[in-house]
């Protein structure tokens, strides 16, 4: 009987999925005016404007008749204004399996792109990819068309994209986000990005832009992430750098910037991230970056900054996880405010002009995990626990300290750290001068100063001391005769 109520369900299913199926076709097929038509023009200029990047060989009108509803292209979202279908997302690039690809040849911006007055998001990924045999330049002209909607413009890993940033973006006033990251364009930063008051993300990392940041960062007050990094950048920091109190990251890495850093830098009250590694910084490290209390990160390495890094009370940077201030000149002692940095996870200060002993309480330090001291004057003994030395490994880092030595039996072998020796070594060297300068019976004491080392005993300035020294040295001498 159960069998029979379940066949007969199963049944009853099944006639209602056939039913709704074909009720759905039916209704497509004899109600195709329900569907929310398209302007014809904003259709042709949706096909041209792809064309122009895919090739004339993709045909648009068959492959894909009803782009904004059942037959959509991958890359291409629309809205409805109006009651009508509009394009207003454009992403070319292989993205997906079936993204739109371009061409390897006869690329272009046609005018028809331009057409498109509703589109929002234009976005080009991995498209342009012959510089020197067939190059492609951003358009100078017809920004103004799109002026009023649209917000993000992308170009990222093309090097067949060359020229310069067009003047005419500065008319995109509703721009939000510009990112031309790893193209192969050139030039200055035109003067006119200042213009774009909404814009919330500068990227323009990877290109080979030149001369100086333009001084025009001053009205856009609502820009969270510059990124100028991985150019051929020049001059001085722009001071209206200093401004940008809402932003989040500033990257300004691997240039040819000069100068001093900025005292207002102080004003960047939200900054989680300052990358100003690889540059030409000069002039020591300024008060104000003690005042960015939001910082997670800071990179200011491989700048020939010079001055005493105790200049800085470091403990006000209490959300640093990262600080990064090798090769930079620095002198003075490691500052105990950096004992003080609960969250930091990351402490480089190698190839400076650091000085004194090590700080123990570095190991205090509940999230550290990297420690690199290399090619400084550290001097002394590392008094680091067994279980620091464990924890790092091979994150530790403090060879080229000619004056530092670690204690024998503190560490096991294989976290012992490279490039630093023994301090027992470092007590039979000062052994061997001390007594090269007694000269005691004809130099036997310097020949066999390494018996009275082996055997446990070492130099002492007492005079009782060492003459006990000296008769266990006769007994050893006589006995190797």
């Amino acid at each position: 009987m159960m069998k029979c109520i379940k066949a007969m369900i199963s049944s009853f299913i099944l006639v209602m999925i056939i039913f709704s199926m074909n009720e759905k076709c039916y209704g497509q097929e004899e109600d195709s005016y329900g569907v929310t038509p398209m302007e014809k023009t904003e259709l042709n200029a949706l096909y041209s404007a792809i064309q122009g990047f895919v090739g004339n060989s993709w045909n648009g009108s068959d492959l894909y008749p009803d782009p904004c509803g059942w037959t959509p292209i991958q890359g291409v979202s629309c809205d409805i204004f109006n009651g009508l279908w509009y394009v207003t997302v454009i992403n070319i690039g292989p993205i997906h399996d079936n993204s739109l690809v371009c061409v390897n040849d006869n690329l272009e911006f046609k005018p028809e792109l331009f057409q498109l007055k509703h589109l929002k998001v234009l976005s080009f990924f991995n498209c342009f990819q012959s510089p020197n045999s067939l190059p492609v330049s951003i358009p100078t002209e017809n920004w103004e068309n799109l002026a009023e909607n649209v917000e993000s413009i992308e170009f990222r890993s093309n090097p067949g994209l060359i020229g310069n940033i067009p003047s005419s973006f500065g008319l995109l006033k509703n721009l939000q986000s510009l990112v031309l990251l790893e193209n192969g364009l050139s030039g200055k930063i035109p003067q006119e990005i200042g213009n774009l008051v909404k814009l919330k993300r500068l990227v323009l990392s990877g290109n080979n832009f030149s001369g100086n940041i333009p001084d025009v960062f001053g009205g856009l007050s609502d820009l969270l992430i510059l990124d100028l990094s991985r150019n051929s950048l020049s001059g001085n920091l722009p001071i209206t750098i200093g401004r940008l109190s809402s932003a989040l990251k500033i990257d300004l890495s691997h240039n040819f910037l000069e100068g001093k850093l900025l005292n207002e830098f102080g004003n960047l009250k939200n900054l989680t991230l300052m990358d100003l590694r690889n540059n030409r910084l000069c002039c020591g490290l300024v008060s104000s970056l003690q005042e960015m209390n939001s910082l997670e990160e800071m990179v200011l390495s491989n700048n020939p900054l010079g001055g005493d890094i105790r200049n800085l009370n470091w403990k006000n940077l209490q959300n640093l996880v990262i600080l990064e201030l090798s090769n930079m000149n620095l002198t003075g002692e490691i500052p105990e405010s950096l004992s003080e940095l609960k969250k930091l996870r990351f402490l480089g200060l190698n190839d400076n002009n650091l000085t004194g002993k090590l700080l123990p309480k570095l190991e205090s330090l509940p999230s550290l995990n990297a420690l690199y001291l290399s090619g400084n004057n550290f001097k002394g003994e590392i008094q680091f626990s067994k279980g620091f030395f464990g924890k790092l490994g091979r994150r530790f880092g403090a060879w080229s300290n000619p004056k530092l030595c670690y204690q024998v039996g503190v560490m096991s072998t294989k976290n012992v750290p490279y490039g630093v020796k023994p301090c027992h070594d470092q007590e039979e060297v000062h052994l061997v001068k001390s007594n090269a300068k007694n000269e005691i019976i004809n130099g036997d004491i310097n020949n066999n100063s390494n018996s009275i080392v082996s055997m446990g005993f070492s130099c002492s300035t007492t005079s009782g001391n060492f003459w006990w020294a000296f008769m266990i040295l006769g007994l050893v001498h006589s006995f190797l005769i």
